[in-house]
């Protein structure tokens, strides 16, 4: 186990790394520059700005300086929210994305792997083809259809919940159920071809003919047997839940990362985009390690090499 999370470490460095050059290049690539969306600046002033943020020096000077301070934790200062930094805008602003898709993975879960448990247990029966139809939907429609949907509904037409903000518990509805509606389904479709497959096996039928009762045989063999490929969509659906709220938290104008994410983009904040960028690839690869533990946890079985 100890040489297998020390692999990682350093495979996760290694994969930090490349997002970090990858991404470094490829935005510089880009024509334009941070300063052109001002009023017509000067030349001596635009040359200033360069120099100020260092956006002067060689494009390989300004990758080394970058990773340098990178790696101390210092993403530099933010071209257009003046006076703050990529760090202090990061700290202010995850939480509250965090606490978004947290919700929206508990419940994705929650939900999820019963209605595929029930889905498996009822094969053919109207509850199947009701569960079913209803995952395949969650599959197909995007989040920011679901987002319009849900506020055309419940705010435009009912009047019954506010369309922006997280200032109450009733503004968490919308952005959460428009965040959690596919994993939900995913995991719904998941879980009902995993059970089906474990309940076919040979052990469950062992089980039953040992008097086991039905709900202890599903709960005590079934249940945790069908689940390690939940566990293992764990880690993709962390990177699923981060990138999809970009956009729910731009349709209700939710104070998140994911909507200072799409705002540097468009205003070429170059040190927010890449600050952004590294810190949630740092999250989503930890992610992934932790999932990998959790799975050799769940299934003694599997073998961490």
């Amino acid at each position: 186990m100890g040489n297998y999370v020390v692999k990682r470490v350093l495979s996760a460095a290694v994969t930090l790394f490349l997002v970090a050059t990858i991404t470094f290049f490829l935005m510089n690539m880009v024509p334009g520059g941070p300063f052109l969306a001002e009023k017509a600046p000067s030349k001596a002033t635009l040359a200033a700005l360069e120099a100020k943020y260092g956006l002067d020096k060689p494009l390989g000077e300004q990758y080394i300086s970058y990773l340098q301070g990178a790696i101390k934790g210092d993403f530099g200062p933010s071209i257009k929210q003046r006076g703050r930094t990529v760090s202090q805008i990061i700290t202010s602003k995850f939480p509250v994305s965090a606490k978004l898709g947290g919700i929206s993975i508990l419940i994705a879960v929650c939900v999820g792997v019963p209605l595929g448990a029930i889905a498996a247990l009822n094969r053919g029966k109207t509850t199947d083809n009701v569960i079913r139809l209803i995952s395949t939907c969650g599959i197909a429609v995007p989040s920011f259809v679901v987002s319009t949907v849900l506020m055309y509904i419940l705010s435009v037409k009912l009047g019954l919940l506010p369309t922006y903000g997280l200032t109450t518990a009733k503004h968490y509805i919308m952005p959460v159920a428009a965040l959690a509606f596919y994993p939900t389904a995913y995991i719904c479709r998941l879980m009902r071809s995993s059970m089906l497959d474990v309940l076919g096996q040979d052990f469950m039928r062992t089980a039953r003919a040992k008097g086991l009762s039905q709900m202890m045989s599903l709960f005590k063999h079934a249940l945790r047997n069908a689940i390690l490929p939940v566990v293992t969509y764990l880690g993709p659906l962390l990177a699923y839940t981060l990138t999809g709220s970009f956009v729910v938290e731009k349709i209700f104008t939710i104070p998140g990362l994911g909507s200072e994410f799409i705002s540097s983009i468009t205003n070429r904040d170059y040190p927010m985009i890449m600050g952004t960028t590294i810190f949630l690839a740092a999250l989503i690869i930890t992610m992934n390690v932790v999932v990998d533990i959790v799975y050799k946890i769940v299934d003694p079985r599997i073998k961490l090499k």
